[in-house]
């Protein structure tokens, strides 16, 4: 599932050499569908994942079964994936959901914030501040415990609710992260109206506030099809973590008008032409894309899977046709 030869590597200056991908598809891609994946099925989808040469791949979620429905089996499939050699971080979003977590041995959580009151109280039923005050004492205790925090960050360009969101209100909620513990930060377009140069304007105010580009993420949705767009302007600024979505899967159960996640395969052909190193098997990953839409009973959207599964059957078909000749 791979063309001979293509993506040409054509390096652009002022881009990072490696990139990082923190694949979120088993997570955040498979808590919007409508029906519960099995535990079996994810945790191959993991295992897969992890032999197509991601190193970093978010496997669940510690939240209350009623909330997030599709994730409930957290503790059958973690101890299912302990002997893969991947980092495997998991969203906690309190202290419960941190003492699961830890007692199944997990190195790598997750908070979830809001940078609108909004989507705060639709996500966290709190406001900004009640859900910062929350997250304190559970990234307190993991990195007590040496274990690595993320914090998400969602609505950091638009809300369905609230239309355009400040950038100096984004930028206070990412300093709060940061002087809570957080070593790092996943920006999130959650609905996919972010541009370029947006983009560009965040991320230079946080230089301004001293929050080192080393410690920040993009999550991009691709609603607008600005994803790869808005992921290269961040590439330009340094960035060198890119949350991404296997098959293009996922979206968020708490904003209805944010569409799929930016599909790794599309990231990975990009990089790949930009010369830039992921250290993943793009055949690998499109193979497993296509056999994770198979058992959701639907074409994946990533134009790459699209594309070169296509191409993989055209040159079956022509095998064949010149078998029987």
């Amino acid at each position: 599932m791979t063309v001979r030869g293509l993506p040409m590597a054509v390096p652009a200056p002022g881009l990072p050499t490696r990139v990082r991908i923190h694949e979120v598809g088993a997570r955040d891609g498979l808590q919007n569908e409508k029906s519960t994946v099995p535990t079996a099925v994810k945790a191959e989808f993991v295992h897969r994942l992890a032999e197509a040469g991601l190193t970093t791949i978010e496997a669940t979620s510690f939240v209350h079964p009623k909330w997030v429905p599709q994730l409930a089996d957290a503790e059958q499939l973690f101890p299912l994936l302990s002997g893969l050699p991947v980092e495997l971080p998991v969203l906690v979003p309190n202290e419960r959901g941190l003492d699961r977590a830890l007692a199944l041995g997990a190195r790598r959580v997750a908070v979830f914030a809001s940078a609108t009151e909004s989507f705060a109280k639709a996500n966290l039923n709190r406001t900004v501040d009640e859900s910062l005050a929350m997250f304190h004492p559970v990234v307190e205790r993991a990195k007590a415990g040496g274990v690595h925090v993320r914090g998400y960050l969602s609505m950091c360009f638009g809300d369905p609710w609230e239309g355009a969101v400040p950038v100096p209100q984004v930028v206070r909620v990412c300093r709060a992260l940061i002087d809570m513990g957080c070593d790092e930060l996943s920006l999130g377009d959650t609905i996919g109206v972010a541009t370029p140069g947006h983009v560009e304007e965040l991320l230079t105010a946080l230089g301004e506030e001293g929050i080192p580009v080393s410690a920040l993420g993009v999550h991009f949705h691709d609603t607008y099809g600005q994803a790869l767009a808005n992921t290269l302007a961040a590439l330009r600024h340094g960035v060198t973590t890119v949350d991404a979505s296997a098959g293009g899967l996922g979206g968020c159960p708490f904003a209805k008008s944010a569409t799929g996640n930016l599909a790794t395969e599309d990231l990975v052909w990009m990089l790949t032409g930009l010369g830039i190193n992921t250290g993943v098997d793009l055949g690998r990953l499109v193979a497993t894309s296509v056999w994770m839409a198979g058992r959701l009973g639907r074409p994946s959207p990533s134009r790459t899977v699209r594309a070169l599964s296509h191409e993989d059957a055209e040159g079956q078909e022509g095998r064949e046709a010149h078998k029987e000749q």
